[in-house]
């Protein structure tokens, strides 16, 4: 076996655990049960995305995917952000609802 091949099947195998990884996380967003809970997951997920982007990357030779995953990166941090935001002013006006 060459060093290719053991290349080529490592990346395969961390492509397959990432891939669990974003079906477990799938579950945690669609079962919740707070919102806080779903952005987590939506953030976990998105980062495994990006960790695919990264591996296929490696896998094709190709930087294509690399920029991928700097611009899903911003993106992702963007959203986690305006919807922790969200939740927090949520949180606020059940607060002044009490």
């Amino acid at each position: 076996m060459t060093p290719f091949d053991i290349m080529q099947a490592s990346i395969t195998l961390a492509l397959v655990m990432v891939g669990i990884a974003i079906s477990i996380g799938f579950v945690r967003l669609a079962k919740g049960p707070s919102l806080a809970d779903r952005v987590v997951a939506l953030d976990m997920m998105t980062t495994a995305v990006i960790g695919v982007c990264g591996l296929y990357a490696v896998r094709t030779e190709s930087e294509a995917f690399l920029d991928i995953a700097v611009a899903l990166a911003l993106v992702s941090f963007l959203s986690v952000v305006a919807l922790a935001r969200y939740a927090e002013r949520l949180g606020r006006r059940s607060d002044s609802d009490d």
